[in-house]
């Protein structure tokens, strides 16, 4: 343990994170036909089914879930400092709540960096049976933001499901915008505009 003030977190990144993703604004392609989610665009793909989780309260779109190679992706995007970084502070905070509901976890150095492999109890379903479901959370630093993802379904455990997931999380595009907002606050989410649609 260090005694880094959350101040001064390192940035957590793979090293070809500029290149290969995921990606601020600045870096994408422009020309790439992506889907505008505000916070974030993702690149369509085959088989991609999108689902936006939105906070019944507020009705504030609070994360992405996407569906891909039999496996979920959750992702949110959130600011962060321009100097540190946040997933060192974040992992701690998944690694407490998981243990507070009685799961394990155990971090791991992923391709994406460090990451955390859950296995959460899962709340008895109409037939009884409680069970336990795996989880990988994964975590980038980039300039002024910070990308969280939840890898649920076949890519939490199956290497070939893993890799596709993986690539799809690099694509992404952050879209941190220019208007100041505290670190951990969550970068606004919007629906996507239909095409045809001004």
């Amino acid at each position: 343990m260090t005694d880094a003030t959350p101040q001064n977190s390192p940035k957590s990144a793979p090293a070809d994170r500029a290149t290969e993703g995921p990606f601020d604004e600045a870096e994408a392609n422009p020309v790439r036909p992506y889907i505008d989610l505000g916070g974030i665009k993702v690149l369509p793909r085959d088989g991609l089914n999108l689902r936006l989780e939105v906070e019944e309260q507020t009705k504030r779109i609070v994360a992405v879930g996407l569906d891909y190679a039999d496996s979920t992706l959750q992702i949110q995007p959130f600011a962060a400092p321009r100097s540190g970084g946040l997933w060192e502070e974040t992992r701690e905070q998944i690694r407490q709540q998981i243990r507070q509901q009685g799961g394990r976890v155990e971090e791991r150095e992923g391709p994406l960096g460090p990451e955390l492999l859950a296995e959460v109890p899962v709340v008895a379903g109409p037939d009884g049976g409680a069970g336990k479901r795996i989880a990988r959370f994964v975590g980038v630093d980039g300039p002024r933001w910070f990308l969280r993802g939840v890898i649920g379904g076949a890519a939490a455990a199956d290497v070939d499901a893993a890799a596709k997931i993986e690539d799809l999380f690099r694509s992404i595009v952050v879209v941190r915008g220019t208007s100041p907002m505290p670190p951990r606050d969550l970068i606004p989410l919007r629906m996507p505009a239909t095409p045809g649609t001004a």
